[in-house]
């Protein structure tokens, strides 16, 4: 592995996972800066991310995230938190593949309900004309986009399962994965 890629670890998996929690705590105890996605989507746009669907489009959003993403694949020393459909596309998953250690947080789809069903934030976890989805509704939604992703996500070079086990064990599995990977 080459020293390039040494230096980039992307958090990847379904919204609700934890990467957004988890990646600035893995960061700080590698030492590495922490990159959101999301935020550099925002800033870039000027728009959060609800209004960035809502307004232009999920295609125009998937533009601008392979884009944000090009860009942050050449930093250097940092963490990057992957929005949940990032690696969705082929060649956003060849780049992250190519530049760096992808670590797929698993978390089962009962597990992402429970930590989704009181969000409001989350476009595709909402309907199109903005009215919030009922329980079978949203348990639906989740069910369909995690088996489009999960296939995508099981390309991760470290696989950590989530479910019910605390934040600061989940960085201790990764950093023990990460060692023999990262100088």
């Amino acid at each position: 592995m080459n020293d390039n890629k040494n230096n980039r670890i992307y958090l990847t998996g379904f919204m609700g996972s934890g990467k957004s929690t988890i990646a600035p705590i893995l960061a700080n105890t590698l030492g590495f800066t922490f990159v959101d996605m999301d935020f550099e989507i925002e800033n870039l746009t000027g728009k959060n991310i609800s209004e960035i669907f809502s307004d232009l489009g999920e295609e125009y959003f998937r533009e601008v995230e392979s884009s944000v993403l090009l860009e942050v694949s050449r930093r250097d020393r940092c963490v990057i938190s992957l929005g949940g459909g990032t690696i969705a596309n082929g060649s956003n998953l060849q780049k992250i593949k190519l530049t760096g250690v992808l670590i797929y947080l698993k978390t089962s789809a009962e597990q992402i309900y429970q930590r989704l069903k009181h969000k409001t934030n989350r476009p595709l976890v909402g309907s199109n004309i903005g009215v919030t989805l009922n329980e079978e509704q949203l348990r639906n939604r989740i069910s369909v986009l995690f088996s489009k992703r999960e296939p995508f996500y099981n390309q991760a070079d470290v696989i950590v399962t989530t479910d019910d086990q605390l934040i600061g064990l989940t960085v201790d599995e990764i950093v023990q994965n990460l060692k023999n990977l990262i100088r």
